[in-house]
């Protein structure tokens, strides 16, 4: 009997040592997951950032043609514009260039 017995504490040893690898597997392959869903979270705030960024960035952009386009709708502004510019001038006058710095 005593055989028996020592069997069965032998089988029941390595039937709790199988089950104690299996449970580290499991619990390594949870954790590599976990990890993984830790750092796509990371990566893709980061890409929230950079894309946040960028539409503060049109967003200011936008504003800024906008309000081109409301002056340019405006004659007085477009004339104002092209004599500034492009040194139009109005009847007779003439344009005279100055040295600039």
């Amino acid at each position: 009997m005593a055989t028996k017995t020592k069997k069965k504490k032998k089988m029941n040893s390595i039937v709790s040592k199988l089950i104690s690898i299996a449970l580290i597997v499991a619990a390594i392959a949870i954790l590599s997951g976990v990890l993984q869903k830790i750092y796509n979270l990371f990566t893709l705030q980061q890409q929230a950032r950079v894309v946040e960024a960028e539409l503060e960035a049109l967003k200011d952009e936008n504003a800024s043609l906008t309000s081109t386009k409301e002056k340019l709708e405006d004659p007085d502004y477009v004339q104002t514009y092209a004599r500034g510019e492009y040194m139009f001038s109005k009847g007779d006058e003439k344009v005279f260039y100055l040295p600039g710095d």
